[in-house]
C-alpha cells in the first residue's frame, strides 16, 4: 500500500457526522452497561479547577493567546 493513501483510514477520516453518530451509539451502550463515568458536581468543579491551572503554566504555548 502507498503511503499517499494512509490519510482515507481510520476514525478520523470519516465524515464527521458519521463520527458523531458512532461516538454517540458508543457512550449510549456504556452508560447501559453501567461503565461510563457520570461527573458529580464536585468532580467537574475540580477538573476545571486543574484545566485552568495547567493552560496558564509558564512555558505553554497557549500562553500569548490569553
Amino acid at each position: 500500500m502507498s503511503s499517499d493513501k494512509t490519510h482515507l483510514r481510520g476514525f478520523a477520516s470519516m465524515d464527521p457526522v458519521k463520527q458523531k453518530l458512532i461516538a454517540s451509539k458508543g457512550g449510549k451502550a456504556a452508560h447501559e452497561k453501567g461503565h461510563a463515568h457520570e461527573w458529580t458536581t464536585e468532580e467537574a468543579i475540580e477538573a476545571g479547577r486543574k484545566g485552568g491551572i495547567n493552560s496558564h503554566k509558564p512555558g505553554r504555548r497557549n500562553n500569548a493567546i490569553h
